[in-house]
Order: C-alpha cells, then sequence, then structure tokens
C-alpha cells in the first residue's frame, strides 16, 4: 500500500508540476518525514492516534486538532473515517509526517459539510502519527541491561523499588521519577499499579533496565490520566529496577569465606568486632567501616543493631567474610535513614569479623610445648622472663619481646601486666611454651591502649625462659628460717650503735649468700636493698636506729605497712 502510493505520488506531484491534471481519481500521499526507526505500520484495523491541519486548496484552514488541543483517536480502514483519510493513514509509522490531497468524492463529494466544507472540495492534510496499537497486542518488553549475576527475580506481591522515564508512544515525556529525585515505590500484582507495568516487572532483577511498552488497554485506556497522557495512549516506560523484596522475607546469607578451622561460632551476648562495606541493592555505598579506619563493635542477639544484622552476625567464625542480606522490615523500614538510605530499601552488608567474645570468657591457654620433668611452676609473686609475640586475632602484628635485646621481666600478680597475661603465665614451667587468647575484659578493655584497639581479643605466643621462686606480696625479704636474735647487733658491724646503707647492704647479701634468707627476684637487686634500707630508715637520715629497725611480722601486728 505504501509503495505504491509513493509511485502514486511522484506521478501525480510531477504532473501537477506541469499542468493541472484535473479531477484526482485518488488520495496523493506525500511522506515528507519517515522515521530512521520504523517499528511498525497503520494497518487496516489498528488504532491509532494523530494531530492533523485541514486545509483547502487556498490555504484556508477548515479544522485543526491542535486547535482544539486533543487528538484524534480512531480505527483505521473500516470506514469510520472518510475515505481518503482511511486510505491516507495506512502504512505510516510512529512519529511519520504526510501531506494527504483528498478528492471530493473520497472526502466529502458533492454534499459537503454545511457551514464547514463547500461541496466537491478538495481537501488538504498536513498528519503525523502519534500512536499505533491493536486490541491483539501485547505488552512489549526489551530488556536493555541486566546483571551478569541474578540470584531472584520480581514474583507477585514482592515489593519494588525502581526508577522509571515515561514517554507516549512518539516519545512525548509525561513523568520520571528521576525528576522527582526519588525511586517509584510499591507493591506489584496487587492492583496498585497499571496492569501493563504490573506485568512488565515481573521477572526482573536487581539492576536490570528494561522498555516496557504498554497498550493503552493495559493502562489508562480510553479515559487517559490528567492532562499528560491522553485517551487510547499507549506508554513506554524505561525502568530500572532499584531493588525488591517480599513482605516474608528474612536475613538473606552469602558465606564468601569461612576459615578452615573454626572452633567457635558466634552466639546471642557475644561482643564482635568486624569491618562491613554497607551498600544499597544497585551497589550504592551508604557507608564503611573502613572509610573510618575503625571496626563497628557490637553486642549481638541484644537490640544495640538493626534486627537484620542482629540475626545476620549469629554463628559468624573470627576471620569469616559474610553477606548479608537485610530487608528493609528488618533494617530502616519505609522511613529510611538520612539521605543515605532510602525508605523500603534492601540494605547489603559486606562483613569481615575481626574477633569476638563474651564477657564471661577466661583466657584460653594452648600448651604449645611442656618440657619433661616439669616440678617447679610460676606462681604469684614469682619473678619471671618470657619470651612472647602479640597479635589480634586476625593476625596483625602488635608487640613482640623479641623486639628487643632480652626478654620480658616481670613479677606475678604484682599488677605490671595485663591481667590475662599474668593468668596465661602462671603454672608454666621454663621452657614451655604456650598460646594465650585474653579476652578484652582482661586485656586492655574497651578503650584499648597504644597500639591495641578498643574490645580487641588479643592473641599472644609465650616462653617462659627463667623463673625465681618469690616472696609474698608486700615482702622485700624473707627468711629461710627464723631471724637472728639479736638482728640490730648482727647487723651494727662496727658496733658503732647504728647502721649506715653500706653496712645494712652489706648484711642482706651476706644473708643471701649464705641461704638465709631471699631478696625479692628483681632485674636490679641493688635497688630492693636500698627500697628495704629505705623502709627502716624511719627518719630518712641516712642511718637506722635500734629503735627503728623493726621485723616486717611485728610491723602487721602494729598496723605499720611498712617491711623487711
Amino acid at each position: 500500500m505504501a509503495a505504491g502510493s509513493a509511485a502514486l505520488l511522484l506521478s501525480l506531484l510531477g504532473a501537477l508540476g506541469l499542468s493541472d491534471p484535473g479531477p484526482l481519481e485518488d488520495v496523493v500521499i506525500e511522506r515528507y518525514y519517515i522515521p530512521k526507526v520504523c517499528l511498525r505500520e497503520a494497518q487496516m484495523g489498528d488504532f491509532i492516534r494523530y494531530h492533523y491541519n485541514g486545509t483547502f486548496k487556498d490555504g484556508k484552514k477548515f479544522d485543526s486538532s491542535y486547535d482544539r488541543g486533543a487528538t484524534v483517536a480512531g480505527v483505521v480502514g473500516v470506514g469510520r473515517l472518510i475515505t481518503g483519510m482511511d486510505r491516507g493513514l495506512q502504512g505510516m509509522c510512529v512519529n511519520e509526517r504526510r501531506h494527504l490531497i483528498v478528492p471530493p468524492h473520497l472526502g466529502y463529494g458533492s454534499i459537503g459539510v454545511a457551514g464547514l466544507i463547500p461541496p466537491d472540495a478538495t481537501l488538504y492534510f498536513d498528519v503525523v502519527m502519534l500512536d499505533i496499537w491493536n486490541k491483539d497486542d501485547k505488552l512489549q518488553i526489551t530488556t536493555l541491561a541486566k546483571p551478569e549475576h541474578c540470584n531472584r527475580t520480581v514474583e507477585n506481591s514482592d515489593f519494588v523499588r525502581y526508577h522509571y522515564n515515561g514517554t507516549l508512544l512518539d516519545g512525548t515525556p509525561f513523568d520520571s521519577s528521576y525528576s522527582k529525585d526519588s525511586t517509584y515505590d510499591t507493591y506489584v500484582g496487587t492492583g496498585w499499579l497499571i496492569k501493563g507495568m504490573d506485568q512488565g516487572l515481573l521477572g526482573m532483577c536487581a539492576g536490570e533496565k528494561r522498555s516496557i511498552i504498554i497498550p493503552p488497554f493495559l493502562a489508562y485506556g480510553e479515559k487517559g490520566y490528567g492532562t499528560v497522557i491522553p485517551p487510547q495512549a499507549s506508554l513506554v516506560f524505561s525502568v530500572l529496577l532499584v531493588d525488591f523484596h517480599n513482605p516474608k522475607d528474612g536475613v538473606s546469607l552469602e558465606h564468601l569465606e569461612v576459615p578452615a578451622s573454626c572452633r567457635r561460632r558466634a552466639v546471642t551476648g557475644d561482643f564482635v568486632r568486624y569491618h562491613y562495606n554497607g551498600t544499597l541493592m544497585d551497589g550504592t555505598l551508604f557507608d564503611s567501616s573502613y572509610s573510618r579506619n575503625q571496626t563497628y563493635n557490637t553486642y549481638i542477639g541484644k537490640g544495640y543493631i538493626i534486627p537484620g544484622m542482629d540475626q545476620g552476625l549469629q554463628g559468624v567464625c573470627i576471620g569469616e567474610r559474610r553477606r548479608v542480606v537485610v530487608p528493609p522490615h528488618l533494617a530502616y523500614g519505609e522511613n529510611g535513614v538520612g539521605n543515605k538510605i532510602p525508605g523500603s530499601a534492601v540494605l547489603i552488608f559486606d562483613v569481615h569479623i575481626i574477633d569476638f567474645h563474651n564477657p564471661d570468657d577466661p583466657v584460653e591457654i594452648e600448651t604449645v610445648h611442656r618440657p619433661e620433668g616439669c616440678n617447679v611452676t610460676a606462681h604469684d609473686r614469682d619473678f619471671i622472663r618470657y619470651h612472647y609475640n602479640c597479635s589480634l586475632l586476625d593476625g596483625t602484628r602488635l608487640f613482640s619481646s623479641h623486639d628487643y635485646e632480652k626478654p620480658q621481666e616481670v613479677t606475678l600478680g604484682a599488677n605490671k601486666v595485663i591481667e590475662g597475661l599474668n593468668t596465661g603465665l602462671l603454672g608454666m614451667c621454663v621452657g614451655e611454651r604456650r598460646v594465650l587468647i585474653v579476652p578484652p575484659h582482661l586485656g586492655h578493655g574497651e578503650n584499648g591502649a597504644r597500639g591495641v584497639p578498643g574490645s580487641a581479643v588479643l592473641r599472644f605466643e609465650v616462653e617462659l625462659i627463667s623463673l625465681e621462686e618469690g616472696v609474698p606480696e608486700g615482702y622485700l625479704f624473707i627468711w629461710h628460717g627464723d631471724p637472728p636474735e639479736n638482728l640490730f647487733e648482727q647487723m651494727d658491724l662496727n658496733k658503732d650503735g647504728q647502721i649506715p646503707a653500706d653496712e645494712f647492704s652489706t648484711f642482706i647479701k651476706t644473708q643471701v649468700a649464705e641461704g638465709k634468707g631471699r631478696l625479692m627476684p628483681s632485674s636490679d637487686p641493688e635497688k630492693v636493698i636500698a627500697d628495704m634500707f629505705g623502709n627502716q630508715d624511719r627518719n630518712q637520715d641516712g642511718r637506722i636506729t635500734a629503735e627503728e629497725l623493726k621485723l616486717k611480722s611485728d610491723e602487721d601486728r602494729e598496723k605499720v605497712h611498712e617491711e623487711l
């Protein structure tokens, strides 16, 4: 039909250019604009929508759809239009423009239209085709882009969040979610959307882009919608599905990396330290602990975090990497948070578990090597030398005695090391090696220390190098038997009635050398002796008199906390 019309047009226009050919036998069609892409041509029985200007040969306008502010809609080729228009509109594409010359016998004939079109009038129409559809049409869905991984697609009763641009079939925009800077959020398959969108969204993946062409009977039909969607208009939606969920959804877990050795899994009441990246379903990052260079620390199962994360962190191992997908009813609901998390947004957390503990946890002690014939073990007040490596549970190295020239030295039970390390060193033999896991309440607590994060579980590898038996708390020196009867006289070596520091030091060293007593173990015994002398030199004149010298046992009876 179109090819024949074009051939007729060329012959007729050529003739018109030379002379008046007389009455026309058929409609003259000039296709003066043809779109590059023509997906469909109007055929007999199609429903079409178009604009036109109608004039006489002299250019006088007799009618115009533009002047009425409304397009013309009708079925083509079934006799509802004048014959010339019926023929002239067939074969048109959407957005095609045509000049039609309709002779009287294909127009209003010898009768005309009273007061509007005289008898035997040749009519000139300038037409633009805006829409074409048929009652047998179905939804047209074209996938423009689809994510590589799609584990789930939209089903009826799902709640979806999507962006869209809506146009008429001729490209005229009527609405856009982008202009509102907000997704369109709704349920699918529950009648909240036009039927065509309800159907067109089914089977979509989050992140997928589709073009959906909806015929009027699946859209707003013969009534249209307000001033933006005319009656009987086909609609074209370019849709980007941002995310979706179902109100019945629970938390979804994906185990990205689980350590081969997992001796313990987190349970309600445990305190967990973890890093995370939080994204929306379309990949938009809304938060990250890595950007703050600090783990997120919290109890799980106690309501301190969103319910979805409370559930999603149950059963994690130290070192595990896990993806937690949280539906909005287990996250921030329909209100969202600030400008980062929209209402009804599905959240995806990629988490890395650094460590966890329970406030009731003791120190974990693993003996790696214990020498045979181990009869002497470390107790509180003993002086020990040991090597250690200290790290976080993720392997981050913190401190090591091997970085120094000599082992670490400490008197156990003297509050010189953290409680958990002190506990882990008790009962060791010289040469024994242990691995200690120290929870933060027995380590550096929630505030941490220099180089140690708050609430961090610490791992120590320790080896006992040497052990010296200690003295009871509060003592710097103890006798192995009874002290001398006349202690002051024996200590006053030159018998001048007073004991200076050198005499005191000589006496104490002699007692130690003869095995009659022992000093509190220390890396600096001279300082221990000096402290003993200072305690006895009560007036601090550099000499001890008989009145000043007292045994620790005597002082305890007098409730005086000074020592010998």
